[in-house]
């Protein structure tokens, strides 16, 4: 049935078509996309009446406000069932959405075996590894035949995407390697796992971040890999569709922080207006006080203004180059920190790199800036002298020169800021297009003023 039709029937209140279409076990997923598709009352009273295994099922692939609205309407013993059927990772990011006396409230719900693994794991930073740890893994020994091993797992795991990869670990629960299943079946039922071993693997430490997690599933081109503390005791596992999301959730953020706004805590569609604002207001009367040093600038370098007039006309052409300048250098150097292409330590690298690229970059828009009001002065459009006591000539040239200092000040400003807070340990996204455009305006009228002082004589 068309999602348009299911919606329609589901705001009549009717729910057969819906059942109907959530039996295949592929489609909570898409059941959770069609419920938040809904008003948020229809979306939890719908969610409300299904059965409760197809409920557990679509849980965790709901957003944060209608799991929220769910839980305040089922009662304690549901909500029990609920959170314990769910998988270490999802239950980990339905708590990271909860206050602190809610935290205290749905642990209490949890079972004793997984409100003490998930105290644990809320210990580590929001961005660790440990918050996306799945603890239902596969493990086998190295000693069994691969039937055995085909035999244990048909007995004693689920089918889940943790159960791609399986674990060989010793008596202690220290990882001795990893075996994806398709070694499993492509090998003689007869084999031992230590013959179909490698000896390679790749594993992540508890402690790891999630932009090293990102890094490795990259760069090994693994489905999933193993979580291990210090003694390399096999704790979990964190899969690659987790980590995606995540990855997407940190660029959507930064993204949002690069624009010159607060990250929104839900999805553009879902936010409130009121929060919107909220959102947008606070960067934006930042960067307003910020521009008024703009006009206290100016009001600096008001004698010289007076005297060439001619001057005021090139003010937006400058702040505008500096400004795009520092954006572009800014965006280029906060995404190679992001690869790992770049990190602090490679300052000086990036710095002789980015005055290089500014004084070529300044040369060509001065030259382009020179071509236009020659050209401009001998067709007759304009008349750039300042009443015959200066030249065209020297202003086309302020202007040049100017562009050539302002854009050199732009990369260099634009491609500093990001590693410098890096260095610092504050997220570089912070360092914004706005940010940098703004902070290259102002300088780049004082370089601009002071170039005309020098080259005017004024």
């Amino acid at each position: 049935m068309p999602v348009q039709d299911l919606k329609e029937k589901i705001l009549e209140g009717d729910l057969s078509g819906l059942l109907h279409h959530s039996k295949d076990d592929d489609y909570p997923a898409e059941v959770a996309k069609l419920l938040e598709s809904l008003p948020k009352d229809y979306a939890i009273h719908t969610f409300l009446a299904l059965p409760e295994p197809l409920q557990i099922k679509i849980f965790s692939f709901l957003d944060h406000v209608i799991q929220r609205g769910v839980t305040e309407e089922l009662p304690s013993a549901r909500i029990s069932n609920i959170l314990n059927s769910l998988e270490s990772n999802d239950r980990i990011a339905f708590f990271d959405t909860l206050d602190g006396i809610e935290v205290t409230e749905f642990l209490n719900l949890l079972n004793d075996k997984n409100r003490l693994a998930t105290y644990d794991l809320l210990g580590y930073p929001e961005q660790s590894v440990a918050r996306l740890i799945n603890t239902k893994f596969t493990t086998v020994r190295k000693e069994w035949t691969i039937a055995q091993a085909v035999e244990h797992l048909r007995r004693f795991y689920d089918d889940s995407p943790s159960a791609n990869v399986i674990f060989v670990v010793d008596n202690n629960g220290k990882l001795i390697d990893d075996i994806p299943i398709r070694r499993l079946v492509l090998n003689e039922p007869s084999k031992t796992i230590q013959d179909i071993m490698d000896g390679f693997y790749v594993k992540l430490d508890i402690q790891d971040g999630i932009d090293s997690a990102i890094h490795k599933f990259k760069e090994y081109d693994r489905v999933a890999l193993p979580v291990t503390n210090s003694n390399n005791i096999l704790l979990g596992v964190v899969t690659v569709d987790d980590v995606i999301d995540e990855a997407e959730e940190k660029d959507t953020k930064e993204m949002q922080q690069f624009g010159g706004l607060e990250s929104l805590d839900l999805p553009y569609v879902k936010t409130g207006f009121v929060s919107l604002i909220q959102k947008r207001a606070g960067w934006l009367i930042i960067l307003f006080l910020s521009e008024m040093l703009t006009a206290t600038a100016m009001q600096n370098f008001q004698i010289e203004l007076d005297k060439a007039l001619v001057l005021a006309m090139f003010i937006p052409l400058i702040m505008s180059s500096g400004g795009n300048s520092g954006s572009q250098a800014a965006t280029l150097i906060i995404r190679a920190m992001a690869l790992k292409e770049l990190s602090p330590k490679d300052w000086w690298y990036v710095m002789r790199r980015e005055i290089f690229s500014g004084l070529t970059l300044g040369l060509i828009l001065g030259i382009i800036g020179f071509i236009r009001i020659s050209i401009w002065q001998n067709l007759g459009w304009f008349d750039y002298s300042v009443h015959g006591k200066f030249n065209w000539m020297v202003v086309a040239g302020t202007v040049s020169m100017s562009l050539i200092g302002i854009v050199m000040w732009g990369t260099l400003s634009g491609s500093m800021i990001p590693i410098v807070l890096k260095k610092f340990k504050i997220d570089p996204a912070t360092s914004s297009a706005p940010f940098v455009a703004t902070l290259v305006d102002v300088t780049g009228l004082i370089i601009y003023f002071s170039v005309a002082a020098l080259m005017l004589h004024i």
